[in-house]
């Protein structure tokens, strides 16, 4: 499989502009987990803005794409791992695979840097227009062709609590607005210190800091004010199995899974809790046709005196025909099955093959029981005192479904996922950093439950009390008190990213409405 490649783009890869772009990617990269150095996403733009320097549109498209390449390329290197070694692709397939995603993903650097440029073409300053394009195309990735909200700038802070609580209003694209308008501001500052001939950009300057100190503002009061319900607080244990992928669905092995899980939820649990948390396919079999099985959990459940969720293949009937479904189930105190809940946005190429028909040379990367199909709507799951809405593994990154759990009622997310198959890499780690801001935006507390990690529980301002580490045996205890459900981002959704979109598609317009009048003159 071959992926065209033009002379130009790579002939751009090694100029000076597309060597300053790359350092940029690099900068990018190196802002999120792991290492995690989330400071440097506040200059990684700044090598990129002196490549855009008296640039074409077409130029800082292509310089933007450069930028993008090198930082996807980077951060999403664990692919390879997934594609290979779970997957069993040869690297003839995994490369060029994993680089049609870089390349995709970077198409939106592209295109934000693009559009900017065109502003500036016709007068519209690029503090304006820079921040505004890359907030557009972030969001307009999130959800084109399935989507993947994966690694968008802003996400690099979650460990920068009071900055990020303004993600309660505008989600995380808020905070890549700011990032990206620092980064412009202070590229001027430094050509205006270096003697270029450029005057202070004062104004800009002057509102990126009262930007800045009203986020900060906000950030503080909202750390301090006390936005969970009066209910009683819940006492959780979240297990963590260690199950390794190569055997996690062999049947010699599942009496050894259900033992483990069983051993660690008795000593979580010995001190008495309300809900334990198992994770995604934690059940090696569809519970739903395991009779033996399925009264050994709920003889547990009994034992505990406690609420159980677990992760579980199922199945039902739709149209006549049997429909698989990535599902959790909750049992009661007294082992009574108290509902399901389905994973509603599934994984391309791990759960389903899109355009299956003409992909054949791709199976599904994920082992697992045939294709599955989407849940039909966000269900919360009750235990009594308070609902659970649950978002398994990979769709936890989609804030449009943490709302949809929010606004049914739920008032505690529960996010349960298998991650061995990112392997020892940094995936498991991106995965944290992005679900955080589903409890931030939410107000809603978030309890996560990994097979080989990252289990961790996080607060209604998306501060992680306690984590594990990756690949280890053990769990987490703690109690949280249930959310509120209310914030601004609950009622208003994405609609300040979707302005953005607008505004773009304006400032787009423009351009070429004003280069056809000068064409035709």
């Amino acid at each position: 499989m071959n992926i065209p490649v033009s002379y130009s783009l790579l002939r751009q890869l090694f100029d000076r502009r597309g060597l300053l772009a790359i350092a940029s990617g690099i900068l990018i990269a190196l802002s999120f987990p792991t290492p995690g150095l989330s400071f440097l996403a506040w200059i990684a733009l700044i090598p990129l803005l002196i490549a855009l320097e008296e640039s074409s549109p077409r130029t800082a498209f292509r310089v933007g794409m450069t930028c993008g390449i090198s930082a996807y390329a980077l951060i999403l290197y664990w692919l390879n791992i997934v594609f290979t070694q779970y997957g069993h692709l040869p690297w003839s397939v995994s490369i060029p695979v994993y680089l049609l995603l870089v390349l995709w993903l970077a198409m939106f650097y592209g295109l934000s840097t693009g559009v900017a440029r065109l502003g500036e073409l016709i007068g519209i300053k690029a503090a304006f227009t820079l921040p505004v394009a890359w907030v557009a195309f972030d969001f307009i990735r999130s959800f084109l062709f399935s989507g993947f909200a994966w690694a968008m700038l802003g996400h690099s802070q979650f460990r920068t609590l009071p900055l990020i609580q303004i993600a309660d209003l505008a989600g995380v694209y808020g905070i890549t607005l700011l990032i990206v308008l620092a980064n412009i501001v202070l590229h001027r500052v430094l050509r205006a210190v270096s003697g270029a001939g450029v005057p202070y950009p004062v104004k800009s300057l002057a509102i990126l800091l009262m930007l800045l100190i009203g986020t900060l503002f906000y950030g503080f009061d909202r750390l301090t004010v006390n936005g969970v319900s009066s209910t009683k607080p819940i006492r959780v244990a979240l297990i963590q199995g260690n199950i390794p992928q190569d055997v996690k669905w062999s049947p010699a092995f599942r009496e050894r899974t259900m033992d483990t899980y069983e051993r660690l939820t008795r000593e979580a649990a010995k001190g008495g809790v309300d809900l334990i948390v198992w994770p995604e396919s934690a059940v090696p079999f569809f519970f739903q046709d395991e009779p033996l099985q399925a009264e050994r959990i709920r003889n547990l459940a009994k034992e505990m005196n406690s609420f159980l969720l677990f992760g579980s293949p199922a199945h039902e009937l739709r149209n006549g025909k049997s429909t698989f479904l990535n599902s959790a189930f909750m049992l009661s105190p007294r082992g009574e099955t108290l509902g399901r809940a389905d994973k509603l946005h599934l994984v391309p190429l791990g759960e389903y093959v899109p355009l299956g028909r003409f992909l054949t040379f791709i199976n599904k990367l994920v082992v697992g029981i045939g294709d599955f199909s989407p849940g039909e709507r966000a269900i919360p799951l009750d235990m009594g005192s308070t609902k659970l809405g649950i978002q398994v593994c990979y769709e936890v990154i989609f804030p449009e479904l943490a709302r949809q759990y929010v606004q049914a009622g739920a008032r505690v997310l529960v996010a349960i996922t298998n991650d061995a198959w990112f392997g020892r890499s940094s995936a498991p780690y991106q995965h944290l950093a992005i679900s955080t801001f589903r409890a931030i935006e939410t107000r809603t507390p978030l309890i996560r439950a990994a097979n080989t990690g990252v289990t961790a529980i996080v607060d209604q301002n998306g501060h992680i009390r306690t984590m594990t580490g990756i690949f280890a045996e053990g769990f987490r205890t703690g109690e949280i008190q249930p959310g509120i459900g209310r914030s601004l981002y609950l009622t208003i959704g994405d609609a300040p990213a979707w302005l953005c979109v607008l505004v773009t598609a304006g400032i787009a317009l423009l351009a070429w409405l004003k280069r056809k009048n000068i064409t035709t003159l």
